[in-house]
């Protein structure tokens, strides 16, 4: 499985930077996102990205790499599917099926979820043994982890395509089996949800709390300001995926989480959420 062409499906934080990866290595990429003028922001964001890298020594031509980037108004065929939108399980679902129809039977196809089960983006598909968690970190370009995500019904050839072409973008590859929040979120939103708690109760402030998080676990951000760049309300679907999935109310968000994401304040995409951007 060479994965020359892919398709990714959703132009956001996570989806340009995976775009830009993809490109970077070679890659002919397709991003479609339905929302208007979002696969326009992503290409801007990409040479700003590619800009910085080739500053500091890169040895990468961002126009270069920005002309393997072709935008497309609907899902095209490709040799592989990287999805990576909102954190909707029905959305996501959906994708699964119509990209089922449309790539090659041979393609694979691939989901960014944070938390939500391979199965069952697998059982919108026909072609189960292709389906797989390709689980990238923000900000993608900078990140080294992929958490490779096999379902039951992944097959061995895929998941070590996935695992070889993780290496291939320069990125360190770590495979998990398929539970709610596979290994990376079952860990940190505990972490997060109890800084909120932290927060709610008036033990400190959110400088405070960071700071403590940053020196005193030699941890390169702290929560508070690592929910804000995840985005608290994806946060927050990650805890309820969590607390569902396991059947767990230690998973259940902060009411503090809770009323920044009804009142719109979700963090650095918003200009607000536990900090002011």
């Amino acid at each position: 499985m060479l994965f020359e062409h892919v398709l990714v499906v959703g132009a956001g934080q996570m989806g340009g930077g995976i775009a830009q990866v993809l490109a970077a290595s070679g890659r002919r990429v397709s991003l479609h996102d339905p929302y208007p003028g979002a696969s326009g922001k992503a290409i801007a964001t990409m040479r700003k990205s590619l800009g910085r890298l080739a500053e500091k020594g890169a040895a990468l031509d961002p126009a270069e790499v920005v002309g393997r980037v072709e935008l497309v108004d609907e899902l095209a065929r490709a040799d592989l599917m990287v999805e990576a939108v909102v954190e909707d399980a029905a959305v996501k679902q959906d994708i699964f099926r119509r990209a089922d129809g449309i790539l090659p039977p041979e393609a694979v196809l691939a989901s960014n979820t944070s938390s939500i089960p391979i199965a069952s983006l697998a059982e919108a598909t026909g072609r189960p043994e292709r389906v797989i968690g390709m689980h990238f970190f923000n900000p993608v370009p900078r990140m080294k982890l992929v958490e490779v995500v096999r379902h039951p019904g992944t097959s061995a050839a895929t998941a070590a395509a996935i695992v070889e072409l993780a290496r291939e973008l320069g990125k360190t590859p770590a495979e998990a089996n398929d539970f709610p929040g596979f290994v990376s979120n079952r860990i940190l939103m505990p972490f997060i949800n109890e800084a909120v708690w932290a927060l709610h109760e008036g033990v400190a402030e959110p400088e405070a709390i960071d700071t403590i998080a940053t020196l005193g676990f030699n941890h390169p951000m702290g929560p508070l300001a690592l929910a804000d760049l995840i985005g608290l309300d994806t946060c927050v679907s990650i805890m309820e995926v969590l607390r569902t999935g396991l059947s767990d109310s230690r998973y259940e968000p902060c009411p503090l989480l809770r009323e920044h994401v009804a009142a719109g304040r979700v963090g650095r995409k918003s200009g607000q959420g536990f900090y002011i951007y």
